[in-house]
C-alpha cells in the first residue's frame, strides 16, 4: 500500500485544493489566492449587511401592516431593531456593504466572466443566513409554546402554534431554494471543471502520453479522475464549506442563547467538542490513505472488465476465459481486501462517533433541570436549552461526524492534484526510478512541404531503450517510403515520432503541418457517429456531396455499404459491425476524401487480400498522395521507391527500390 503519510492534512493538500477550486471563481496567479479569499470575505460582509437591512425593512413593514400582531409576538424584535439602529451597528453595516461593493468593482475585469458563480455563491450565503435565522426564531417559538403548555395557558398556546405554522410556511420554500441553489452551483462547477480538465487532457495529446507513457505510472485511470473524482470534489467542497459556515453561524447564534441560559453548560460543551474534534482528526488521518487506495483498486477492477469487453473476440479465439476470469477476480480481491481494511477503520470511527454523540444527550438536563426546579428558569427554557445545546454540539461535531466523507474528499483531492501535476509537467528532468535520473532530450520539429529526418535518434518514452540511431532520410513528393524490419525493432515507433507522438530523443524532423498528413493505424479508429462522419473524419465540417462519397466507397470496393445500412446518416457501433478489412477500406476512403499531402500507413492493409491492397495503393498514387508504409509483405515493395530496414540495436539501412 502507498505510504499514507502523503495523504495527511498538510500544505501540499491545501495547495492542490486551491489549484483545483480557485480557477472557477478567480484567476490563479502569484498572490491571487489571498485576493480570492479576500473577495469571499467581502462577499460575506455584503451578505451580512444586506441581511441586516432586509430584516430591518421587513420588521418595519410588518409593524406598519400588522401592528397588533407584531406588538404581541415580536415586541422584543422591534425593540432590538430600534436599539441596533441607534448603535454603531448601522454605520458598520453601511461600511461593510461599501467595502463589498468597492472590492468587487475593483476586480471587475478578473471576474467579468464569473458573475454567475459569484451570484450563486452570494445567494447561497444569504439563504444560509436566512435558514440559521429561522432556526433561532423557531427555538424561541418552541420555548414559548412549552411554557404555555406548562402553565396550561390555552389562548397563548394556540397563538404561538399559529406563529410557528407561519414560520414553517416561510421556512419550507427558503430551505428548498437553498438546497436547489446549492446543488445547481455544484453542477455548474462540475461542468466547468470537467470541461477545463478535458481541455488540458486533450491539449498537446496529453491523453496519449498518459496512456502510453511509463514515466509517471502513478497516474492510473484518468477516466475515473475526470468523471468520479471531479464530481466528488465539487459536490463535497461546496457542501462541506457551506456546512462549516452554517456551523459557525449556529455556533455564534446558539452559543449566545446557551450562555444566556447557563454559562456552565456552554463552557462544558465547548471543551467537550474541541477535544472530540481533535480525536476524530487523529482517527481520520489513517482513513485518507485507505480511501485513496480503494479508489484506485475499484478503478482497476472496472478497467479489467472493460478490457474483457473490448477484447471479447480475441479472448474467445484463444479460449482464455479462465485466465481472464482469474485476472478480473485478482483485481476484485485487491479491492475487497482493501475494503475489508477500510470497514475496520470505519467501524473504529463509528464507535468513536457514537460514544462521542451519546454521552452529551443528558448533559443539558443535568445542568438546566436544577435551575428550573429552583424557579430560576421557566419550563420552556429547558427545551430551548436542549435545542441550543444540540445546535452548538452539532456545529462543534461537524468534522467528527463527517470524517468519513472528509477522508474520501482528501483522497479525491490527492488524485486530482496528481492528475493536474502530470498534465502540467514540463520539467527537463524526470525521475525514472528511485535510484537514478536521466537527462530528457526531445526531437525538434519544423514545418516544411516534405518530410525529412536529420540525424534522428529515437528512444522509448522512458528513455530506457534506443530504437533508432542517427537516422537521416528524405521523403520527397511521390518518393514513397516502405519501412520493414523485425517485430519490435521500432517501425511503428518511427511513425509515432513523425506524428509527434513520441518525441523522446534527438535530431530534427521536418514535416508538413498536421492538416496535410493523415495517419492510418493497423486497426482504424471508428468514431461514434454516422457513416458519413466515418468517411469525413477527422474533418467533419467538410461539405462533400453524398454522390461523391458514394463514388469514393466504390473506389475502395465498398459499393453496397450505404445501401446495407440504410443511408449515410445511419449510426452503428462501427467497430463491431464492420470487419477489420472493411474498416481498413473505410480508412483508405478517408484519405481519398481528405486528400492529404502525405499518408502514413502502419500495416494498414494487413486484413486485405493482395488484390484489394494493390487497388488501394493505385488509388493513392493516382490521387497524388505521397505515403510512408510499415509492412511485412514483399508485395508492398512494388508500390514504393525507397526501402528503410530497421534492425535491433538501433541500426538501419536505406536503399532505393528499382523498377
Amino acid at each position: 500500500m502507498t505510504n499514507s503519510s502523503r495523504f495527511e492534512f498538510n500544505k501540499k493538500l491545501w495547495l492542490r485544493f486551491i489549484e483545483i477550486a480557485q480557477p472557477y471563481f478567480f484567476p490563479v496567479a502569484a498572490g491571487q489566492t489571498r485576493l480570492f479569499f479576500g473577495l469571499i470575505f467581502t462577499l460575506l460582509l455584503g451578505v451580512i449587511s444586506f441581511a441586516f437591512f432586509l430584516t430591518v425593512g421587513l420588521t418595519f413593514l410588518g409593524e406598519a401592516v400588522l401592528p397588533a400582531f407584531f406588538n404581541s409576538f415580536a415586541k422584543d424584535l422591534i425593540t432590538g431593531i430600534n436599539s441596533l439602529l441607534n448603535s454603531p451597528i448601522l454605520y458598520i453595516s453601511l461600511g461593510a456593504f461599501l467595502i463589498f461593493a468597492i472590492s468587487f468593482a475593483s476586480q471587475k475585469q478578473k471576474i467579468e466572466n464569473k458573475w454567475i458563480q459569484w451570484s450563486f455563491l452570494g445567494l447561497l450565503l444569504f439563504l444560509l443566513f436566512a435558514v440559521n435565522g429561522l432556526n433561532v426564531v423557531i427555538s424561541y417559538a418552541l420555548r414559548l409554546i412549552q411554557t404555555a403548555l406548562n402553565e396550561k395557558n390555552a389562548p397563548v398556546f394556540w397563538q404561538y402554534i399559529m406563529v410557528i405554522f407561519l414560520i414553517f410556511v416561510a421556512a419550507i420554500p427558503i430551505i428548498t431554494i437553498y438546497r436547489y441553489t446549492r446543488e445547481k452551483l455544484g453542477l455548474l462547477w462540475r461542468e466547468w471543471l470537467t470541461k477545463s480538465l478535458l481541455e488540458r487532457y486533450f491539449k498537446n495529446r496529453s491523453y496519449y502520453e498518459l496512456d502510453s507513457n511509463s514515466i509517471n505510472p502513478e497516474i492510473d485511470n484518468p477516466d475515473q479522475r475526470i468523471s468520479q473524482d471531479i464530481k466528488s470534489f465539487t459536490g463535497v467542497t461546496l457542501n462541506f464549506l457551506l456546512d462549516i459556515l452554517s456551523a459557525i453561524l449556529s455556533l455564534f447564534s446558539f452559543t449566545a442563547i446557551l450562555y444566556s441560559i447557563s454559562p456552565e453548560l456552554m463552557f462544558a460543551l465547548l471543551a467537550y467538542g474541541i477535544l472530540g474534534t481533535l480525536a476524530g482528526i487523529k482517527i481520520g488521518k489513517r482513513l485518507i490513505g485507505i480511501n485513496y487506495e480503494q479508489l484506485r483498486f475499484e478503478a482497476d477492477f472496472r478497467y479489467s472488465l472493460v478490457r474483457v469487453r473490448n477484447n471479447a473476440e480475441s479472448i474467445a479465439f484463444y479460449r482464455g476465459e479462465e485466465l481472464e476470469q482469474g485476472q478480473v477476480i485478482k483485481q476484485l480481491m485487491a479491492a475487497i481486501k482493501n475494503f475489508d481494511f477500510l470497514i475496520i477503520w470505519q467501524s473504529i470511527l463509528v464507535l468513536f462517533q457514537r460514544a462521542y454523540t451519546y454521552i452529551p444527550v443528558v448533559i443539558p438536563y443535568l445542568i438546566v433541570a436544577p435551575l428550573y426546579l429552583s424557579g430560576k428558569l421557566d419550563f420552556g427554557a429547558i427545551l430551548q436549552a436542549d435545542v441550543a445545546f444540540s445546535q452548538v454540539f452539532s456545529a462543534l461535531s461537524l468534522i467528527t461526524d463527517n470524517m468519513k466523507d472528509i477522508t474520501e474528499f482528501a483522497a479525491s483531492i490527492t488524485r486530482l492534484g496528481e492528475f493536474y501535476e502530470s498534465l502540467d509537467d514540463s520539467s527537463s528532468t524526470r525521475k525514472m526510478t528511485d535510484d537514478f535520473q536521466v537527462e530528457v532530450t526531445y526531437i525538434d520539429y519544423e514545418y516544411k512541404s516534405q518530410i525529412e529526418l536529420n540525424q534522428v535518434t529515437l528512444k522509448t518514452p522512458n528513455y530506457v531503450r534506443t530504437l533508432i540511431e542517427n537516422l537521416s532520410v528524405t521523403i520527397n513528393i511521390h518518393d514513397n517510403l516502405l519501412i520493414m524490419g523485425e517485430s519490435g525493432s521500432g517501425k511503428s515507433s518511427l511513425l509515432r515520432a513523425i506524428a509527434q507522438l513520441w518525441t523522446s530523443g534527438t535530431g530534427i524532423i521536418l514535416c508538413p503541418k498536421p492538416e496535410d498528413m493523415l495517419f492510418l493505424p493497423q486497426r482504424p479508429y471508428m468514431i461514434v457517429g454516422t457513416l458519413k462522419e466515418q468517411l469525413l473524419y477527422p474533418k467533419l465540417k467538410e461539405k462533400i456531396d453524398n454522390n461523391k462519397l458514394q463514388e469514393i466507397l466504390e473506389t475502395v470496393n465498398l459499393p453496397n455499404l450505404v445501401e446495407r445500412f440504410g443511408g449515410f446518416d445511419a449510426q452503428e457501433n462501427w467497430e463491431n459491425t464492420l470487419s477489420l478489412g472493411e474498416q481498413q477500406r473505410v480508412a483508405f476512403a478517408r484519405i481519398l476524401v481528405n486528400q492529404p499531402r502525405y499518408a502514413i500507413l502502419d500495416e494498414s492493409t494487413s486484413a486485405l487480400d493482395v488484390t484489394n491492397e494493390e487497388f488501394l495503393y493505385q488509388q493513392l498514387s493516382q490521387q497524388g498522395t505521397t505515403y510512408i508504409s510499415v509492412g511485412h509483405r514483399p508485395t508492398l515493395l512494388q508500390y514504393h521507391q525507397q526501402l528503410l530496414t530497421i534492425f535491433d540495436g538501433g541500426t538501419w539501412k536505406l536503399q532505393k527500390i528499382e523498377g
